[in-house]
């Protein structure tokens, strides 16, 4: 019994990275139901399941710009304890500058804490969009900036990740995978309020490892695409060239050699 319950939380830890929270209310629902069927659990026990998830479900659509504001936050201080802070106070403020007249032009000129804009002191050619407005951009990134067109692109692409919530929605999928897998692998308990403490404990505490997923594999392709189409909206809007976008992807190629840490 032991090991169905395993499995059973590896096949709903599927349904969930693949749909999202709405996956999750019917892998738990089919999931109970096929656990009371086989006499992995009781009729009780599921409806504590049913419970929880909803109770988890109900957290989620509960966020708020206050909430994901503080993910940010501790998602971008996570980069930075492995790429440093730029220690230029006049590259940084032109950076947010720019990157703040960029932002008023999106679909979210607005965030909770406000858009904040750092340079991570690295060599490697990168960028990353955390949920709440927190762009960091490295220096190997500026590099490959010819002109003022091209930077722009680079923040207008991030701008777009922040407003398609793209961030929030990786952090939500692996969240939920962990939650559904551990509210099934533990179907043979009931599940109170310690192990609902514990599941909201492990929200808070997969941040790291979001971030690590983040930085290592980055977001998915259409996510990118999305980007990209977002930075055109909004580099036409301001008064920059969109061909700026295209130039430096072409640049980035270019410089890939001689732009990787050393």
């Amino acid at each position: 019994m032991k090991s169905f319950s395993i499995t059973l939380g590896c096949a709903l830890a599927m349904v969930a990275i693949l749909a999202g929270c709405k996956a999750l209310d019917v892998a738990t629902n089919v999931g109970t139901k096929v656990g009371v069927a086989t006499g992995t659990i009781n009729e009780q026990q599921a409806e504590g399941i049913k419970r929880s998830a909803g109770a988890l479900g109900k957290a989620f659509e509960d966020l708020t710009p206050e909430h994901e504001y503080y993910i940010g936050r501790s998602v971008a201080a996570t980069i930075l304890s492995t790429y440093k802070a730029f220690d230029q106070a006049a590259a940084t403020q032109y950076l947010n500058t720019l990157g703040k007249v960029l932002a008023m032009h999106s679909e979210k000129p607005e965030t909770f804490g406000g858009w904040h804009f750092m340079i991570m002191d690295t060599d490697e050619i990168n960028a990353f969009a955390a949920p709440g407005g927190f762009i960091l951009v490295s220096r190997g990134m500026l590099r490959c900036c010819r002109n003022e067109d091209e930077l722009a692109a680079v923040l207008a692409h991030e701008v777009g990740h922040v407003q398609r919530e793209h961030g929030l929605r990786a952090i939500s999928k692996s969240r939920w995978t962990s939650a559904a897998t551990i509210m099934v692998a533990e179907a043979g308990k009931n599940i109170g309020g310690q192990q609902l403490a514990e599941l909201t404990s492990l929200f808070e505490g997969s941040i790291s490892d979001v971030t690590k997923k983040m930085v290592d594999s980055g977001y998915a392709q259409s996510s990118e695409l999305e980007a990209d189409s977002d930075a055109v909206v909004i580099l036409r809007r301001v008064g920059y060239n969109p061909e700026g976008l295209i130039n430096l992807q072409t640049e980035m190629i270019k410089r890939l050699s001689i732009c990787r840490p050393k």
